[in-house]
């Protein structure tokens, strides 16, 4: 009988704290309230497949020659984002305003020259200080046997994704729409070859304190469509890393997306028993492992991943347009929502 009642008694404690976790879930479902709705979709809507397509023909060019990292096409890819960025109006963080974050060859793989990141800015109207990191990586593997790899998919298709968002967000507050917070856009290099970009920024230089950084949504490989889904319509995107943080931002993930798109969001590959693990194989792990929730936007691998054969004309644009739209409608809700985002060890 005292067994009985002990477990009788472990069970109900235990049912109360189900209860009450679940009950903090529920609340946070029901209190995220989306941002400027007719706004977003004004803003969304200015980018577009077209512009998509012109800016990665654009990108993926011969003339950079892959982009791998420290050689010459890879520094003229990083003038290629400096130039479209001052075009734009759109200015550095840095105090010399020249866009580039320098990587010195010691911090590199042996072999490896130094390199730069890529970075533009828009500032804050209410918490200039609170950041928000838009990044992707903007290297590939360069030249082999002649060939070049052109990385239209991986990741030229993130890169100029980002421009885009950037545009938009820069015709809004240049049409007096400012996000709250600061936006930081980050085009990293040296991801191929093991994430080093972005490790340089959180180690060793981040513009703004890690401690400010809101979020970090990370695109990489977003224009195409995996073996899984190639022989289907369906609009989808993989994400990871969506709840691993913070499970706020993977409900306001995903209430942005029903609200505006209805994309399939797929989290198979966010399992931690994921034998790809995709999550640390991306610049969002270097964000993740300071504890900054981040998401990771990802169409899976396909038969040209890592080939020459990754090319411009393989990009499903209307595809990447619906991808790239849902990334910057879950920025402006995470630029402009009131408070900060719920961590999972405060639940």
């Amino acid at each position: 009988m005292k067994s009985f009642l002990v477990a009788t008694v472990l069970t109900l404690i235990g049912s109360c704290a189900t209860t009450k976790y679940s009950t903090k879930i529920s609340h946070l479902k029901k209190n995220i309230t989306l941002k400027d709705s007719a706004l977003v979709l004004k803003y969304a809507n200015t980018i577009t497949s077209q512009e998509l397509e012109e800016l990665l023909y654009e990108y993926t060019n011969k003339e950079f020659q892959g982009r791998k990292t420290g050689e010459i096409g890879q520094k003229k890819a990083a003038h290629y984002l400096k130039d479209y960025y001052s075009n734009h109006n759109i200015t550095s963080p840095l105090k010399s305003n020249t866009y580039f974050q320098s990587i010195p060859e010691g911090f590199l793989p042996e072999g490896i020259k130094s390199s730069e990141n890529v970075l533009a800015f828009i500032k804050g109207c209410e918490k200039p200080n609170e950041v928000l990191i838009i990044s992707a990586h903007y290297d590939h593997l360069g030249l082999e046997d002649g060939n070049i790899y052109y990385g239209a998919d991986d990741d030229g298709s993130g890169t100029v994704a980002i421009l885009e968002i950037a545009e938009a967000f820069k015709e809004a507050q240049n049409n007096g729409f400012p996000p709250k917070r600061s936006i930081l856009f980050i085009h990293f290099t040296a991801e191929e070859i093991g994430l080093h970009g972005s490790r340089f920024y959180t180690e060793e230089s981040p513009i703004f304190p890690l401690n400010k950084t809101f979020a970090n949504l990370n695109i990489d490989m977003i224009g195409r469509q995996d073996y899984a889904y190639q022989n289907t319509n369906k609009d989808y995107i993989y994400l990871i890393g969506s709840d691993r943080l913070s499970k706020e931002l993977h409900y306001i993930s995903e209430k942005v997306n029903t609200t505006h798109f209805n994309l399939e969001l797929d989290y198979k590959y966010n399992l931690e028993s994921d034998p790809n693990k995709y999550y640390y194989r991306s610049d969002h792990y270097n964000f993740a492992k300071n504890n900054i929730p981040v998401i990771f936007y990802f169409n899976g691998v396909h038969d040209d991943y890592h080939k020459p054969t990754d090319t411009p004309d393989k990009i499903n644009y209307s595809l990447l347009e619906k991808r790239t739209k849902l990334i910057f409608a879950t920025a402006w809700q995470l630029a402009n929502q009131d408070k900060q985002l719920t961590m999972n060890v405060d639940l």
